[in-house]
């Protein structure tokens, strides 16, 4: 039923559930599991001095999130592919899940940003919203 799943991962405790339903259902169908995190690009500091220095140091504190999914599905029986995104969230999973050509995607329903989350709408929310294919908020 499903073949490729793509997993939403910030490192937050909703995530850290969805993580186990994701592994758990790719596990019982075989699927492929694209881990995606997304991190912001800090581009208001654009042209300063130390801008390659903050970016790098963002992008490394993002892969540090992707291994610390890995290293918790532990030991497993499926492919997994790791997609390290640059940009705004819900934009790069639904980018990520079109292209992997996603059959479900599943998510936290509240990361690491819940204030934010109330006053602009949930990453989750807009997921759901525009995903071409089924979308499991983890709660």
């Amino acid at each position: 039923m499903f073949e490729n799943i793509v997993l939403a991962f910030d490192g937050s405790e909703y995530s850290r559930k969805a993580l186990q339903c994701a592994k758990a259902i790719a596990e019982r169908f075989e699927a492929t599991l694209c881990l995606v995190h997304v991190f912001r690009n800090p581009s208001d500091l654009l042209g300063y001095a130390d801008y390659e220095k903050l970016f790098s140091k963002r992008k490394s504190a993002a892969q540090a999130v992707l291994d610390d999914a890995l290293q918790e599905l532990g030991h497993i029986t499926f492919t997994v592919q790791e997609e390290l995104q640059e940009g705004l969230e819900a934009e790069a999973i639904l980018k990520v899940a079109e292209s992997c050509k996603a059959d479900l995607i599943v998510m936290g329903t509240r990361g690491l940003g819940a204030v934010k989350g109330l006053l602009v709408g949930s990453v989750s929310r807009k997921v759901i919203h525009y995903a071409e294919c089924p979308v499991m908020a983890v709660h």
